[in-house]
């Protein structure tokens, strides 16, 4: 879905810097009182006015879940696909137009759980995409089921005396997989996660940014954990920012220290980089002739 956009990316020019960013019509939106997925889109705007951005050049792709729904909510070239398939979507859209800044917005359901082996490939190939993933630590649009990232003991609907299957340490999972950046910020540090997303901007590769977010109608309540507020008081005290941490030491638990930062900025080459390279190397100048066709 394509649209228009009239945006001065200087805040001094903006009431609020964020709204042009929204498809006010489709307003207001479906997440409840005290989620935090919309901090998230704030962080995400003012990241695009800060960075600079040209924004006819941002593609969003999300899947299925609450956090799939930004698709529908910014105004931006977006698409919302099915379940899992954020990022092979996001593939084929970078791999047909290089040019493109490629982004998927999605959940820790969509993209660790179903779409957990495509996370992985992405990260192995080191496809140039901004990954940003919201994690509430549960499946929270159909019912708050367990899902690969929800803590040890932590009570929810399909493990009601307490999980006890080990969870995903995502940011751990991704730098194995390949990652050239990745870090992850919960929704009490908003400034700190725009500039996350700025920089992941400015990478060339595949990039994770972790978000730690509430789900006060299923995760908190479940849990016994208190509402939206409650949860941003307990990020502030739990929350320590270790830039550079080892990522094997930042998994999360029940009611433990969250571990926040950049965690990995490295740099290799990314897949269009190596493919080009292979083809040059094997059809030489057969190669160059063809890309001048195809351009």
């Amino acid at each position: 879905m394509s649209a228009e956009l009239s945006v001065s990316v200087s805040n001094e020019d903006l009431g609020n810097p964020v709204e042009p960013f929204l498809r006010s019509d489709r307003m207001p939106h479906i997440w409840c009182p005290g989620c935090g997925i919309g901090t998230t889109v704030n962080s995400f705007a003012r990241a695009l006015i800060e960075s600079k951005i040209d924004l006819k050049s941002v593609a969003l792709v999300s899947g299925i879940g609450c956090t799939g729904r930004v698709a529908g909510y910014v105004a931006l070239d977006s698409f919302h696909t099915t379940h899992g398939r954020a990022i092979p979507f996001a593939t084929g859209l970078k791999l047909a137009n290089p040019k493109l800044n490629v982004v998927v917005y999605s959940g820790d359901g969509d993209l660790s759980a179903i779409g957990g082996n495509h996370l992985i490939h992405a990260a192995r190939r080191n496809i140039d995409l901004k990954v940003i993933c919201v994690n509430n630590l549960i499946y929270a649009m159909t019912g708050g089921q367990t899902a690969p990232t929800t803590p040890d003991h932590a009570t929810t609907s399909t493990n009601p005396y307490g999980t006890f299957e080990p969870a995903f340490n995502l940011p751990h999972l991704v730098e194995a997989a390949g990652a050239v950046y990745v870090a992850r910020w919960t929704t009490f540090h908003a400034r700190q996660l725009s500039r996350a997303i700025g920089e992941a901007f400015q990478k060339k590769g595949f990039s994770f940014i972790e978000v730690i977010s509430p789900c006060p109608t299923l995760y908190q309540r479940r849990n016994r954990l208190g509402d939206g507020l409650e949860t941003m008081k307990y990020y502030k005290a739990m929350s320590k920012v270790r830039t550079g941490a080892p990522t094997s030491e930042v998994g999360l638990t029940m009611n433990g220290e969250i571990i926040v930062g950049k965690f990995v900025d490295r740099n290799r080459a990314d897949y269009q980089t190596m493919m080009r390279a292979q083809y040059a190397s094997s059809l030489g100048e057969k190669f160059v002739e063809l890309e001048a066709v195809c351009s």
